[in-house]
């Protein structure tokens, strides 16, 4: 599955803690993540839920925090029950975001990986780039 593995990019001009204070505050995130209000209390081991509206459909994604190393990583498993996938382990996703921090800028590196087809891949892959774009826009105002 590592070729279907989608991965997404950015360098945001901001230091590297107003990225990740924007990628754990939940009132942010609803700013750069399609309006989608998240509840977490992003220690490893918590649950995460995705709630909102998608192309005109609400949706309430979870997942579990496996991962945090403040300011650096961040990695959760994902489900969304509108995949029209069962709910078990072989389909979740597990998203991995890393910082980098390069003097004034920091480096966002993005990856979802267990992606069912390439078309699934390339479809997540663009939808992390939008993402992307927005959190630098929110971060950078």
């Amino acid at each position: 599955m590592e070729n279907r593995t989608a991965r997404a990019t950015i360098r945001i001009n901001a230091p590297t803690e107003r990225v990740w204070n924007a990628l754990i505050d939940p009132s942010a995130i609803k700013q750069y993540m399609f309006g989608a209000t998240v509840f977490s209390d992003w220690k490893e081991g918590s649950a995460i839920t995705w709630k909102g509206e998608w192309q005109g459909k609400p949706y309430q994604d979870k997942g579990v925090v496996l991962s945090v190393k403040p300011k650096h990583k961040i990695q959760y498993s994902h489900f969304s029950p509108s995949s029209g996938l069962p709910d078990k382990p072989e389909n979740y996703h597990t998203v991995t975001i890393e910082l980098a921090s390069a003097g004034d800028h920091t480096d966002v590196l993005l990856a979802q990986d267990n992606n069912e087809s390439d078309e699934v891949k390339e479809s997540s892959q663009r939808n992390w780039e939008h993402m992307l774009d927005s959190l630098k826009k929110y971060v950078e105002q």
